[in-house]
């Protein structure tokens, strides 16, 4: 059960992380996003700040992956993947709730949804693994 929550957590970081690339990347899909405050492209600094989220949420992939032992990682990093899936936990508490302020009604649905879906998994495997 615990390879198959992370191997959930990992293909759903994979297609946030690619969202945010493609935000990056200059995707016209800023009203999807920060509130929805900047229809179209978005604007220089913030492309940075999706690409920054891209490879955060593939970061992410490999921390879950690495906890359930799907891929390597050193033996030494072994008590710091649990802790590791921990932070990445706390830290999409945090992005849930911050989607459910959103006043973008995709923030608020399908992305709370989202990131609160992925809370649970990388907790799950933080607590299984």
């Amino acid at each position: 059960m615990t390879l198959l929550a992370a191997a959930a957590a990992a293909l759903i970081f994979v297609a946030m992380g690619a969202f945010q690339a493609s935000l990056a990347a200059g995707a016209p899909l800023g009203a999807h996003v920060l509130g929805g405050g900047h229809p179209g492209t978005l604007p220089m600094r913030l492309r940075l700040f999706s690409g920054i989220a891209a490879g955060l949420l593939l970061g992410f992939a490999v921390v879950v992956l690495a906890r359930t032992g799907v891929i390597g990682s050193p033996v030494a990093a072994a008590s710091l993947l649990g802790a590791g899936c921990w932070a990445v936990a706390g830290f999409l508490v945090l992005n849930t709730l911050g989607n459910l302020a959103s006043k973008s009604r995709i923030e608020r649905t399908l992305f709370a949804a989202t990131t609160a879906t992925l809370a649970l998994l990388s907790g799950f495997v933080a607590l299984t693994a």
